[in-house]
């Protein structure tokens, strides 16, 4: 069950106009197509330092230290080998826990609940540490007007502590889904085997940045995205009246829109901040989680819906009725 969530964003906030000064487009632009106003950028933090901010918050606000395990989700590792839990680990003081990280795109965070779940109902681990950390914009051509303007750098950390099915903060049913056969839609082609092995040597693909077509992902996350939400709820015996918010991946506020509308939401139902943060790749969950629940804008009895969508191509979602839990952000 859910017992504590943290968040973390970097300090540096960067506005659109900003970006305008350096690229070929408008406020109005970004604003109309992404739906982003700012974002926040790390200098000087990289995703592991990120993750151990966000995870320190979220062992604060479940007032507990006996952590069974650390799951880190993320798309931008701070090095290709070794995975960065263990170094999150030991720098939270966690000691010689076990912990490994979750490689999922932007739906990484939702599978790694579903993973934290599986340890800890077994009985594997009394509890685990989930983090997703994304200090994705160095991995952003800085240079491109169509990625540049969408990203931004965060954390956010849950910790999940043994329970009993149906009580608030259980998490599940769960529903996740991959389609391999597009995983060149959204993706990084350099740094990787594939491009150090290329019998051509390095090429324009090889370069270590973003690469997405973004009308092809667009209509492939609202429909994957709405399709999973309506599986889980299915599972759950729940209809979408029975909702009292969605927190879905925050990769643009037109794909939020399209799948609230296609799932017949009221706009208040589909809780969003990125207008202010922007895409935080597998962060945006639970830094929407945790915000919320600071806020006030989720309370306890409330059912809600987590879902993501995102590289690989992968999609999650689960179902929860929120908990009385304790939420820091700052």
């Amino acid at each position: 069950m859910l017992a504590g969530l943290g968040a973390y964003v970097p300090p540096r906030i960067v506005s659109n106009r900003e970006l305008c000064d350096r690229l070929d487009t408008s406020d109005e632009w970004i604003r109309s197509r992404i739906g982003v106003s700012s974002r926040r950028i790390a200098e000087g933090e990289a995703t592991v330092d990120l993750a151990v901010r966000a995870g320190q918050r979220a062992l604060a606000a479940a007032d507990r230290r006996d952590i069974g395990a650390v799951i880190m989700a993320t798309t931008s590792a701070d090095r290709l080998c070794p995975a960065g839990a263990p170094e999150v680990a030991s720098r939270l003081g966690l000691g010689s826990v076990a912990a490994f990280d979750i490689a999922a795109g932007c739906s990484g965070f939702v599978y790694g609940l579903a993973v934290a779940s599986s340890l800890v109902t077994s009985g594997a681990f009394d509890s685990v540490l989930l983090i997703a950390s994304e200090a994705f914009t160095a991995l952003v051509d800085p240079s491109d007007r169509l990625t540049a303007v969408i990203f931004g750098d965060g954390a956010g950390a849950v910790v999940l502590t043994a329970g009993h099915a149906g009580q608030p903060g259980a998490l599940g049913p769960f529903d996740l889904g991959s389609d391999g056969a597009n995983a060149d839609l959204v993706h990084i082609p350099g740094g990787g085997t594939r491009a150090k092995k290329n019998a051509r040597g390095p090429t324009t693909d090889s370069a270590p940045f973003l690469r997405m077509n973004g009308p092809q992902v667009f209509e492939l996350a609202v429909t994957n995205m709405s399709r999973s939400v309506r599986r889980v709820l299915a599972q759950a015996d729940y209809s979408v009246t029975d909702l009292d918010a969605v927190i879905a991946h925050q990769a643009n506020q037109r794909i939020l829109d399209a799948v609230a509308d296609g799932l017949g939401l009221d706009t208040h139902q589909m809780l969003s901040n990125l207008g202010q943060l922007g895409n935080t790749a597998a962060a945006s969950v639970p830094l929407l989680m945790a915000q919320a629940a600071a806020s006030g804008t989720l309370c306890a009895g409330q059912r809600v819906v987590l879902a993501s969508f995102g590289a690989g191509l992968t999609w999650a979602s689960t179902v929860l009725t929120w908990p009385e839990v304790r939420s820091v952000v700052e």
